[in-house]
């Protein structure tokens, strides 16, 4: 499977568990540490878990593998290999501003 396929296996699953501003960073042309990430928003923490469980349960079964996971009480890392997946309540995806840092990288390496 591509991994374009597999990113967007990871949308569609986000998208119908109500995962909201999913955003997408291509980061191959760049010489960031991973080939792609997707950043999510949940409505609150209970939903970010719900959104992780989903993730687990409609992916290892096509193969992907969770290498390592980070879990805090507004926000959750997941490790792909080449793919990160981060869940954010809304307040923590402003704080962070993920977005503004992942752009830079993209714009950098065009």
């Amino acid at each position: 499977m591509s991994i374009e396929d597999r990113v967007h296996n990871i949308v569609n699953t986000l998208e119908n568990k109500k995962g909201e501003s999913i955003e997408i960073f291509d980061l191959r042309q760049s010489s960031y540490f991973v080939d792609f990430v997707v950043l999510v928003s949940a409505f609150v923490d209970k939903h970010a878990l719900a959104l992780l469980d989903s993730l687990k349960e409609d992916l290892k079964p096509k193969g992907e593998e969770f290498l390592n996971i980070e879990e805090g009480s507004d926000w959750i890392a997941i490790d792909l290999g080449d793919i990160i997946i981060h869940i954010f309540t809304e307040g923590h995806r402003r704080k962070f501003n993920l977005e503004e840092f992942l752009c830079s990288i993209q714009k950098a390496s065009q």
